[in-house]
């Protein structure tokens, strides 16, 4: 049975962005609630305003959900994890080239699979939602059939996902690669079975240039031209070695990036993972065709790839995205993503404010993404994605409150000593899929045994 969207009422202290923090003034950017309400009608934000007057004046029948005192927020938005990783996650001691050869493609072998791929799928959607990750850009693996599954699963909870398939047809053991034949005419029957269908789009996927040869990137720039308007995802300039392989495997080329600006695959809507030693004029390119880079902070840091460079980033007016990059990245929370990436910068002499990453998380992330028309606020029209979070959680983080004097503090504390914890509930489309409550008993308790309470317009307790 899949998820329906929802007809309900959410109260709480109510958080979002109107603009980039690093750009404009607190005051411009934070929208703050201390408490308010946010109505939902079929999944979509209907209206937003202050809590008493609101809640006196909802529609009959429409439940109102009380997570007083905690913060209401839109979902976190992850722009880049691979869907095989969940169990290639933490494993030892190797960079990247070596680490994709011993670990990765062993395990994504068995995506071919789909009782494999169903169970990884249905994993890391219910891992997502405890992390209060809403949306994410995902890798699958070469196999048709893992995005297939993923794309099930996604429109059955009735999520907002993009995903692709990989494409691949050199550097990787025989049962990975396709061709280019059959990367682009499998990902053309994806697109048509899947793109646009419920909340779903697809990514054109080519894993990056060292396991695509230019007869597969060929391939890929005819789907690129073909589809305008689709996301592209892929990886750039990661790891030294990745660095020189593609100098050396395509000896006409400027740099990495011109790779794939020679393919047509640098526009808007394409994310690219990682960016960590691009040239000034790699950044520009990038930049001025609309591209974004994905900093992936825990992954560079556990593969000792790089530190990302924001300053430099932002210098040119390239777009910045946050993510985990399950399962070279060490986390599924975008708080925890986010401390390390405030640790990365300063070993780099950059700045990560508690404001400008918790932007980065949602509304900075649907920019990202291009999917900013449709996610990451609390405004009235949005799709109504929104994690609820509890910024005394643990004891740490109830000690550390106790000195807290401003919302920017709270925030700071949470990113730096949060994790899925802090997650009170998650939901998508207005559906709850996530209830740490219940999410700790076999049996869902008793609502009045919830510590928040669900009434109806006319004050009735509802399930």
């Amino acid at each position: 049975m899949p998820y329906q969207s929802g007809n309900i009422a959410i109260r709480g202290r109510l958080l979002w962005f109107a603009a980039d923090p690093a750009v404009e003034s607190e005051a411009a950017a934070v929208k703050y609630l201390e408490d308010g309400v946010v109505l939902i009608k079929d999944g979509v934000i209907a209206e937003v305003g202050e809590g008493p007057a609101l809640s006196r004046r909802l529609p009959a029948g429409v439940p109102l959900v009380d997570h007083r005192p905690h913060l209401v927020m839109p979902g976190f938005i992850d722009p880049h994890l691979h869907m095989p990783q969940t169990q290639v996650i933490a494993s030892y001691g190797a960079e990247l080239m070596e680490w994709l050869q011993k670990y990765t493609f062993p395990e994504e072998m068995r995506y071919g699979d789909s009782a494999v791929a169903e169970a990884a799928a249905r994993f890391l959607f219910d891992t997502l939602a405890a992390n209060g990750t809403t949306t994410a850009g995902v890798y699958c693996t070469s196999h048709q059939i893992s995005a297939e599954v993923f794309f099930h699963e996604a429109e059955r909870r009735n999520l907002r996902m993009v995903a692709g398939k990989v494409m691949m047809d050199r550097n990787a053991p025989p049962g990975l690669l396709d061709t280019p034949e059959t990367g682009y005419e499998q990902s053309k029957e994806l697109i048509a079975a899947w793109h646009g269908r419920g909340r779903l789009e697809y990514a054109i996927t080519p894993r990056f240039a060292p396991t695509s040869t230019e007869a597969q990137l060929e391939a890929t720039a005819s789907l690129a031209r073909e589809f305008p308007d689709l996301h592209i995802q892929t990886h750039l300039s990661e790891n030294a070695a990745e660095i020189a392989y593609v100098a050396a495997a395509f000896p006409w080329s400027k740099d990495y990036t011109d790779v794939y600006e020679r393919y047509g695959l640098v526009r808007p809507k394409a994310l690219f993972g990682h960016c960590i030693h691009l040239s000034e004029r790699e950044r520009a390119a990038l930049a001025e065709k609309g591209a974004t880079a994905v900093f992936c902070p825990t992954s560079n840091l556990f593969l000792g790839s790089g530190l990302y460079d924001l300053t430099a980033s932002r210098r040119a007016g390239l777009k910045t995205g946050i993510a985990t990059d399950i399962g070279g990245g060490t986390s599924y929370s975008m708080l925890t993503t986010a401390a390390e990436g405030y640790k990365v910068l300063a070993l780099k002499g950059q700045k990560l404010p508690a404001f400008e990453a918790f932007h980065m998380m949602t509304v900075g992330n649907a920019l990202a993404m291009g999917l900013a028309d449709k996610i990451g606020s609390l405004e009235a029209g949005m799709e109504a994605d929104l994690v609820i979070l509890d910024s005394r959680a643990t004891e740490p983080l109830r000690r550390r409150m106790e000195r807290v004097e401003t919302l920017e503090e709270e925030l700071f504390a949470l990113m730096i000593l949060g994790d899925e914890r802090t997650t009170v509930a998650t939901y998508a489309a207005g559906r709850r899929i996530y209830d740490r409550y219940m999410a700790r008993s076999t049996l869902a308790p008793k609502l009045d045994q919830m510590p928040y309470k669900t009434v109806d317009s006319g004050g009735a307790s509802q399930q």
